[in-house]
């Protein structure tokens, strides 16, 4: 007997969830800006979630930028500290996730993005299959050195605004360099989100380890 269509939906593959973290103003929301025109050029479905403290804005940043139909942008207000929602209690982004892969079925990729708080800001792997963090050069060359979760543990970690290390006294060679000395051979990737510098290879990252595309 031919299976039902509702028993095809609910048996299709789940869509991988990519985690987006880093402290304020690092570029999160620019990296997935950037990221959004690669993706269609691959053909990939996707959807966001972001997360805010008592507002919408970055959700309505993107439903406002012409890159991705609004519907496939649902925005999380977290109502505290925005890291408590990501690691100690997931649910409400694991909800808004959800309902995004039953209205938006078939979906390839739904890019979680956290409200953004400190160096200490983690995933919880109830939520996401692979995370990324982000940090920028003005935060200081010293980052990667503090060892915070995210700097250490992140699949992948974006270094930002590479543009801006000679105007704020950063030696990016460097910086990069003890990046990739504390992650034990896990990824790092520079990348300037203003002008799409590096954004190319995190799609290939995200493309290759998430969607096993080869």
């Amino acid at each position: 007997m031919a299976e039902s269509a509702e028993a095809l939906v609910a048996a299709a593959p789940s869509a991988a969830r990519v985690g987006i973290g880093g402290p304020v103003g690092s570029g999160k929301t620019a990296l997935i800006e950037g990221l959004l025109p690669l993706f269609a050029a691959r053909g990939t479905s996707l959807a966001i979630v972001t997360n805010d403290l008592v507002t919408q804005e970055d959700a309505e940043r993107l439903q406002r930028s012409g890159l991705i139909p609004p519907e496939r942008v649902v925005g999380v207000e977290a109502g505290a500290c925005p890291h408590t929602v990501i690691r100690e209690d997931p649910t409400l982004n694991i909800e808004a996730a959800d309902l995004l892969e039953e209205q938006l079925r078939p979906l390839d990729l739904i890019l979680i993005e956290s409200g953004g708080d400190n160096l200490a800001s983690t995933f919880s792997l109830d939520l996401v299959d692979y995370w990324m963090f982000v940090i920028d050069v003005s935060g200081g060359g010293d980052i990667p050195r503090k060892r915070g979760p995210g700097i250490v543990r992140a699949d992948l970690l974006i270094v930002n605004k590479s543009d801006l290390a000679p105007h704020v006294g950063v030696d990016l060679p460097l910086m990069r360099k003890e990046a990739e000395g504390v992650r034990a051979g896990r990824p790092v990737l520079v990348t300037n989100c203003r002008t799409g510098e590096g954004l190319d290879r995190v799609a290939d990252h995200l493309a290759h380890d998430v969607l096993m595309e080869s």
